[in-house]
């Protein structure tokens, strides 16, 4: 017995059936498709974090922060101004 009453043949003659159908390289592509979707949802969820720190040395990181800093420096003199 396989998966669902579906036995290990029948289920080979089926992926055998969908390989003539649409061919290796449709298939990996629709592969990478589905991986790089699944990746971009779960970013957009906010289950991926710390990603992109990981990748930047500690330097670069205290380089962004400095920016991020002076950036917002200009906004915060106009309200004081106003």
């Amino acid at each position: 017995m396989g998966i669902g009453g579906i036995s290990m043949w029948q289920l080979l003659i089926l992926l055998l059936i969908v390989v003539l159908v649409f061919g290796t390289k449709r298939l990996r592509n629709m592969g990478g498709d589905l991986g790089a979707a699944v990746k971009g949802f779960r970013k957009g969820m906010g289950d991926v974090s710390g990603e992109d720190e990981e990748k930047l040395e500690p330097d670069q990181i205290a380089a962004d922060e400095k920016r991020e800093s002076a950036a917002s420096e200009p906004a915060k003199n106009k309200e004081a101004s106003s």
